[in-house]
């Protein structure tokens, strides 16, 4: 499968330790450096705005898909190359899907637990065979693949499909996986 473009899963806070936004900034730059388009949450704060402004100013095209609910938050970035409304959060998640080659994911909270785990989720039930590549920037998922691993234990979770959710310490190597776009 070619990549054309990337899905980013991120925070829309920068988070206390100043590595996430710098890996944020790192990520926007593989992005645009590797030929890809970048498909994200359409907010331009926090790691989300971080990671467009660095795609941006590599030239890449970028998309972002915001809910209605927030489009009204003065937190809508305002110089992408697109930005589209949906009705609701899992509106984005499937447009998100569909407009993207790979997912990665950064460290942030509760929404971005949410879509990593729905498209893997997805992933398992073949639904999509696209590349799920968690970036563990300064360790912050560690708690997640202990959970995960212990999820296989308990034979909640089989052993081939703990591997659908593959893990990078960086984002360059998170790039660097998919290749370059031809």
């Amino acid at each position: 499968m070619t990549v054309k473009r990337v899905a980013v899963y991120c925070g829309s806070a920068n988070g206390c330790d100043p590595a996430f936004l710098e890996e944020a900034r790192q990520l926007g730059r593989a992005i645009a450096e590797a030929g890809f388009g970048l498909v994200y949450g359409g907010a331009s704060v926090g790691l989300m705005g971080a990671v467009a402004d660095a795609a941006l100013s590599g030239g890449a095209e970028v998309i972002g898909v915001l809910p209605e609910i927030l489009s009204g938050s003065e937190i809508a970035h305002g110089g992408l190359t697109r930005l589209e409304f949906v009705a609701t959060m899992h509106e984005r998640k499937a447009r998100m899907a569909k407009l993207a080659d790979a997912f990665l994911m950064l460290p942030g909270g509760y929404g971005t637990l949410d879509e990593m785990m729905e498209i893997v989720t997805w992933k398992q039930l073949r639904m999509h065979a696209k590349p799920c590549i968690l970036i563990n920037t300064s360790r912050y998922w560690d708690g997640l693949m202990a959970f995960l691993d212990r999820a296989v234990e308990a034979g909640f979770l089989k052993a081939e499909n703990r591997e659908l959710l593959e893990v990078a310490g960086t984002a360059e190597e998170a790039v660097g996986r998919l290749g370059t776009r031809d």
